[in-house]
């Protein structure tokens, strides 16, 4: 992965340079380079819009931490916060993807992170306004679809990012694609369910199936448009 400018970085509660775990330093180092970079590709996008981008923050933490969505734990995985506009990592996470689903890889973490500023990005242009708005409308099986096209948007989203960061910085390497690929697959909603259940139920999903999200993910990738990452518009999904 190509290097970028500094990034913002708070570290979270449980989070500080003296208590970190052997590797995480280095981990921590990359998820902010990652993070500076989508800056750089986001900062370009909404300037052809003819608007400003405001650059999330970040917070690194092991175990549990606050936020102003709640108490964000380990099982979470990585989220963001549309109320503080921060983008939470667990760095335990990553040995979790690596080992426990199979998603080895620099781009497999790197495609988690563009994920939550994708979610980032849906809070700047108002969408996940709306999609709260409607959730509250709807019932429990719609405002899971809704939360579905909110996740896969986000999908697509990374991919743009790959994208456009690739055609300015040349960022990705052989076998990049790839690892991005079996990481949208291996956190789909069926993988996961099959993996602790032994049984799938679509109608429960909150994040896409693997194929859902790996299709929406090469959408970004391939197009490199907000246009072609309306997962609203698209019936198929």
């Amino acid at each position: 992965m190509g290097q970028s400018r500094p990034s913002p970085f708070e570290p979270g509660p449980s989070q500080t340079p003296n208590r970190r775990a052997s590797g995480q330093d280095e981990l921590a180092d990359f998820v902010s380079v990652i993070l500076a970079d989508t800056e750089d590709t986001w900062s370009a996008i909404f300037r052809e819009r003819g608007e400003r981008y405001s650059d999330p923050k970040l917070v690194m933490y092991t175990g549990m931490t606050r936020s102003a969505c709640g108490l964000g734990k380990a099982a979470m995985g990585p989220f963001y916060c549309p109320a503080d506009r921060k983008v939470y990592i667990d760095l335990d996470f990553y040995r979790e993807l690596r080992d426990g689903l199979g998603a080895p890889g620099d781009f497999a973490q790197a495609y988690v992170i563009a994920h939550e500023i994708g979610h980032h990005v849906q809070n700047l242009l108002g969408i996940s306004d709306q999609v709260d708005t409607l959730r509250q409308r709807a019932s429990q099986t719609e405002a899971n679809a809704l939360s579905v096209r909110l996740e896969l948007q986000a999908d697509c989203f990374a991919g743009l990012w790959a994208k456009r960061a690739h055609q300015a910085r040349n960022i990705l390497e052989q076998g990049d694609i790839e690892e991005g690929l079996n990481a949208a697959s291996a956190i789909g909603d069926d993988h996961l369910q099959r993996q602790s259940r032994g049984y799938v139920r679509p109608d429960s999903f909150t994040h896409g199936s693997s194929a859902q999200r790996v299709r929406w993910f090469k959408r970004g990738l391939q197009e490199g448009t907000l246009a072609a990452c309306d997962t609203f518009a698209d019936e198929r999904q």
